[in-house]
């Protein structure tokens, strides 16, 4: 994979990773990164496999196949990253932290919109 050009700073839009490599990632346990998609403060998506669900499958095997399917975006990456350093360093809470990444990744989309504009 590109996790190695992850790690130095290279977001590659093609590269997804698993929840333990964007937690590595991030410096972060799993369980952080768990918490943050359960607030709705980070966004996965789900890879699907080839095998059926069993009927009798039991709760805690679902559980586990569904975190084993998240995949994470490198634009989600670099969320992680801010949200996790937002928190380090400032003290924020989770829903603060992710309010401050909001805002930033919005300055970056007018910004973005300005350029295409030929304003800046």
């Amino acid at each position: 994979m590109y996790m190695d050009e992850i790690l130095n700073g290279v977001a590659l839009e093609e590269c997804m990773l698993t929840l333990e490599e964007l937690a590595q990632s991030c410096a972060v346990e799993p369980q952080w990164v768990i918490a943050r998609v359960e607030a709705g403060l980070l966004g996965y998506v789900t890879v699907t496999t080839d095998r059926a669900a069993d009927a009798d499958t039991e709760e805690s095997e679902s559980a586990i196949a569904e975190l084993a399917a998240m995949r994470f975006a490198s634009a989600e990456l670099a969320r992680a990253r801010r949200l996790a350093e937002l928190e380090r360093d400032m003290d924020a809470n989770p829903e603060l932290a992710a309010l401050v990444v909001d805002l930033i990744e919005e300055v970056q989309h007018l910004r973005r919109q300005l350029r295409a504009a030929g304003m800046r």
